[in-house]
């Protein structure tokens, strides 16, 4: 948002920024383009032509600082990130932040999510859970997704397509 001090997303920022939906009872990874991580409405809607019925979800982690999981079902959109205080420094931070319907979050805020812990409590994730993890400050955004992953199901695939699989 401009005048606020928040930083675009460039190539390098982004950790990793991918698609996970199920078809045909397995899930799916699929890139996500540049152009969609503008803000949670060019997420959804790029996030969104994977739907199949079941939902789909979009995963983002930037600069080793935060994740945004957004999920869409139908016209529904729901929407999870790990950092509010992100929101000072990134566009798309700030972008979710607003979305929710939060204020903007200051100085001395603490470290925390904002959103729907329970975004995917029916995927195999419950909210108490996603909570604890999102409250370890030891692990990374791509550690915490996988971790997610792995609860849902598609663990090795998300390992796999980020290099956390790598030596």
């Amino acid at each position: 948002m401009p005048g606020t001090g928040s930083v675009r997303l460039l190539d390098d920022d982004v950790d990793f920024a991918l698609a996970a939906y199920r078809r045909d009872g397995r899930w799916h990874l699929d890139d996500l383009a540049e152009t969609a991580l503008e803000s949670v409405e060019t997420l959804a809607g790029a996030v969104r032509r994977f739907d199949s019925g079941e939902g789909a979800l979009g995963l983002v982690g930037v600069d080793e600082d935060f994740f945004v999981i957004v999920r869409v079902e139908g016209h529904t959109t729901r929407v999870l990130l790990s950092d509010v205080t992100a929101a000072e420094e990134w566009e798309l931070a700030e972008s979710a932040v607003d979305f929710l319907g939060l204020p903007d979050p200051v100085d001395d805020d603490d470290v925390g999510p904002a959103g729907d812990l329970a975004i995917v409590a029916d995927l195999g994730m419950h909210a108490v859970d996603m909570a604890v993890l999102v409250d370890d400050v030891e692990l990374y955004p791509d550690e915490m997704i996988s971790d997610i992953a792995a609860r849902l199901g598609f663990g090795a695939d998300f390992d796999e397509a980020t290099g956390l699989d790598a030596p």
